[in-house]
């Protein structure tokens, strides 16, 4: 039999619409970014994501991305937003363990370990004056005061990037739509550890609660 061709990579830029000028709705006085979970463990060569075997290529270019938005929305005034996983043994929910333990992964919820180093940010770190949320779950939302700090600023809509598209990502942009914000998801500045599950995770936050832009658009647009 002849072998089965490889499937061929679906880039969402071309894909899936985008706003390509997302211009004043970005405004950078009422917008912020969020960056969601770009961490040791999740996103560098020696954190616990890539000890598991992870291809970290589409991770790294989802971060240069980061970096890039980090510097502009520095530069127009834009609110930053940094999440971070912070966890201890205590505080993992018997939910997590015993889905853990189902679905044949024993332990897998010891990540981003306050004090082992993997908790740390990676490549981008927040400065003073932006907001900093340590979170449990998945969501930003969730246990937090993410919402009363936005608000506090008059922020209304969130640029979402980091890591995964699938998980923290998407949970964290649909609790963002749930608590009125408006949103966009920079495709380019998110990754997945399959391709796949970026595309499909974009796909359904397009149809269901968020606009998708691109990080060169957002630099655009913060340059006006």
């Amino acid at each position: 039999m002849p072998e089965a061709e490889a499937p061929t990579a679906i880039d969402p830029v071309t894909a899936l619409p985008h706003v390509i000028a997302p211009g004043a709705m970005i405004a950078p006085e009422r917008t912020a970014l969020v960056v969601v979970d770009v961490q040791v463990d999740f996103a560098a060569p020696h954190g616990v994501v890539a000890g598991y075997g992870a291809d970290m290529t589409e991770s790294d270019k989802a971060v240069d991305h980061i970096e890039e938005l980090v510097a502009a929305a520095r530069a127009a005034g834009v609110t930053l937003a940094f999440m971070r996983v912070m966890t201890r043994p205590e505080s993992d929910s018997q939910a997590l363990k015993t889905w853990m333990a189902r679905r044949g992964t024993p332990g897998g919820e010891a990540i981003c370990r306050i004090g082992s180093g993997g908790e740390d940010y990676w490549r981008v770190a927040p400065q003073p004056g932006d907001i900093e949320i340590a979170k449990l779950a998945y969501s930003s939302f969730h246990g937090t005061d993410l919402d009363l700090q936005l608000r506090a600023r008059g922020i209304d809509t969130l640029v979402m990037t980091g890591l995964t598209t699938d998980c923290c990502v998407d949970s964290t942009t649909r609790d963002a739509f749930h608590h009125g914000y408006h949103t966009f998801v920079v495709s380019d500045a998110c990754a997945a550890a399959e391709a796949d599950l970026h595309v499909h995770a974009l796909k359904a936050m397009m149809q269901h609660c968020s606009l998708l832009t691109t990080s060169a658009a957002v630099v655009e647009a913060w340059k006006a």
